[in-house]
């Protein structure tokens, strides 16, 4: 059951008016009660891109040149289309839409424990430190609880293709199982014969096999309706089965995930290639309904990228190798990547991103779709022996578009080197917090163990007022 929008409570209005005291603009402070008020939520549906493995903020969003020379990227800051603001020149087409952009150069961890991929990328996916003592579910799994599905015959909560090292940190917490995300699988969905799993009906079932066992089921049923041996749970059941069975034989489920459909134009838009299917079939999935879509690539291994066996942004070493960073362990565990600066790497991801963006944006979706970009944490403002960037929690950015997000900002802001943060420090849980605020969720009402026992989400954080 859908929550009521979120109320002005004395504590949050009390934080947002100290906050706006600090350096938070009235306007922004107004904006976000005017919201509240009117019972209307900005965002409808959220569409996260999840670039695992932690991407170098120095190298993409937040560029340092006066950082001492030894350890400066070499990839110089270009302007965009906001006069004052700066990406790197790796992102050439992001940067002719920075106006519908909101960067946030300040996100860190403020407590320690979540400096690993795995436990990074858990803290990512549900806006609560893994160290804490209730295991929290994902942020799309609270929201798939909450909210529930604009469309019955796809499933709330979907990743696209969740097969990356670390997909498996996906969680339900104390959620039931039923909350859990549906990961589309596959390598390389821009190959041919890629098709979703589990979704689908098997071909040996399809048709009228399928339907005559739907129509033996219903036969059956029909002798029970008013037998006093029907009970609550068996019409819970067949409402599931009801479900199962839209789903398996909807049009509209199959032309989801039919990239096939897309016009050439569009996919040559989106770029060839995994990242570009991938980015694009997320905004396919926001098309057909899909309330939470997280996109989460790592480009396949293909006769085009020899020696790119993890091609994620674990950069370690040889960061900005032309080609692949090694096949072999002899550095620092960075082997089997490209580098940062190659087309499969930050190419791709500045051109499906750029078209993501311009694409939901054309179509009408961008106004009630929250579009989040975001990794597990950044890289360090030194370069190591190896000539590669280690893990980094002190200063990160995050990037949002959509729901009436005021585009062409920059939130926060890092050191000179992009060490640590120094003005408007965020965290995780206010990347969480700024969700739900969003998609007009109640954060003062728990939801509730399958003992009964009360749990707060998203209280440990302040949504980003600047976003609203």
């Amino acid at each position: 059951m859908r929550s009521d929008p979120l109320p002005i409570v004395r504590r949050q209005f009390l934080g947002r008016s100290c906050a706006g005291l600090m350096g938070l603009s009235l306007p922004h402070l107004l904006a976000m009660q005017a919201r509240a008020a009117s019972g209307s939520p900005a965002a409808k549906r959220v569409l996260v891109i999840y670039e695992q493995g932690g991407l170098s903020h120095m190298d993409t969003w937040d560029p340092k040149p006066e950082a001492p020379v030894d350890h400066r990227s070499p990839h110089r800051p270009i302007d965009t289309s906001v006069p004052g603001i700066q990406f790197t020149s790796l992102l050439p087409h992001t940067s002719r839409i920075a106006h519908k952009l909101a960067v946030v150069r300040s996100m860190h961890h403020a407590v320690a424990g979540a400096d690993a991929h795995p436990n990074g990328t858990q803290y990512a996916l549900s806006g609560a430190h893994p160290g804490s003592i209730v295991e929290m579910p994902d942020i799309g799994s609270i929201v798939s609880k909450v909210i529930g599905t604009e469309n019955p015959r796809l499933p709330p909560y979907v990743m696209v293709p969740g097969n990356h090292e670390q997909a498996a940190e996906t969680r339900t917490g104390f959620l039931p199982a039923s909350y859990k995300v549906f990961k589309t699988g596959g390598s390389d969905v821009a190959h041919p014969d890629w098709q979703v799993a589990d979704l689908l009906a098997r071909p040996e079932n399809a048709t009228s096999r399928l339907t005559g066992r739907h129509d033996l089921l219903a036969a059956f049923d029909g002798r029970f309706i008013n037998s006093p041996q029907r009970t609550r749970a068996l019409d819970g059941m067949d409402r599931f089965y009801e479900q199962a069975f839209d789903t398996l034989t909807s049009r509209s489920v199959d032309e989801a995930f039919n990239l096939r459909a897309e016009p050439p134009a569009v996919r040559e838009r989106y770029g060839k290639g995994h990242r570009g299917a991938c980015y694009l079939l997320g905004r396919r999935l926001i098309e057909a309904g899909v309330r939470f879509v997280t996109v989460d690539v790592r480009w396949p291994l293909t006769e085009e990228t020899p020696g790119g066996f993890i091609l994620n942004w674990d950069h370690h070493d040889l960061i900005y190798a032309p080609g692949s960073c090694g096949t072999v362990r002899d550095k620092a565990g960075g082997e089997g990547r490209y580098g940062i600066g190659h087309w499969v790497m930050m190419g791709s991801t500045d051109q499906a991103f750029a078209a993501l963006v311009n694409d939901l944006d054309e179509r009408g979706l961008l106004a009630e779709t929250l579009v989040c970009f975001l990794s597990e944490f950044g890289r360090t403002p030194r370069l190591n022996k190896f000539a590669g960037r280690d893990h980094w929690t002190n200063a990160y950015s995050m990037v949002y578009a959509g729901a009436g997000v005021p585009g062409g900002q920059i939130i926060g802001l890092s050191d000179p080197e992009g060490g640590y943060v120094v003005a408007q420090a965020h965290t995780p849980e206010d990347y969480a917090a700024t969700i739900y605020e969003k998609l007009g969720i109640n954060r003062d009402a728990p939801l509730y163990t399958s003992a009964n026992r009360p749990v707060y989400f998203g209280h440990l954080g302040e949504p980003i007022s600047e976003l609203f």
